[in-house]
């Protein structure tokens, strides 16, 4: 009984400020990193796809047009530019989402979906400044 009228003498308002300050002090806070990389344009096509499976990226996402999409060099990785981070890059609308990884031989690079071959060249290759968010406990 003598619970019962202390939960009763909490005022609701401070109940409900409680429960919603516990889950965003669980939550990591998030830094933006940015990076200078080189930046080329790639499209759907066989020639610089998988033969055989046009659109099937190396993490096994099916790329289809349209899709605001980018490879990145595996060095950058572990940077937190993994598969499914969201990337921002200078001189573009929105933000593009990692779906596919190069080839080991390539470094600080990232390779941009395109639509077709002629805004593929239209882009060619550029030095862009990217920016993405990792959690801060993956920055210590």
């Amino acid at each position: 009984m003598h619970l019962r009228a202390m939960f009763i003498q909490i005022p609701g308002p401070a109940v409900a400020a409680m429960a919603l300050s516990l889950p965003l002090t669980a939550c990591d806070s998030m830094e933006t990193r940015t990076e200078e990389v080189t930046a080329t344009a790639y499209t759907l096509s066989e020639a610089e796809t998988k033969k055989g499976n046009v659109g099937l990226a190396a993490w096994g996402d099916q790329l289809e047009p349209g899709m605001k999409a980018i490879a990145v060099s595996r060095d950058l990785i572990p940077q937190g530019l993994g598969h499914e981070a969201v990337v921002k890059i200078e001189g573009l609308d929105g933000e593009y989402v990692v779906r596919d990884k190069m080839n080991r031989r390539w470094t600080d690079k990232i390779d941009i979906l395109m639509a077709d071959r002629a805004a593929a060249r239209e882009w060619g290759k550029q030095t862009v400044t990217i920016s993405w968010q990792v959690p801060e406990s993956q920055t210590e």
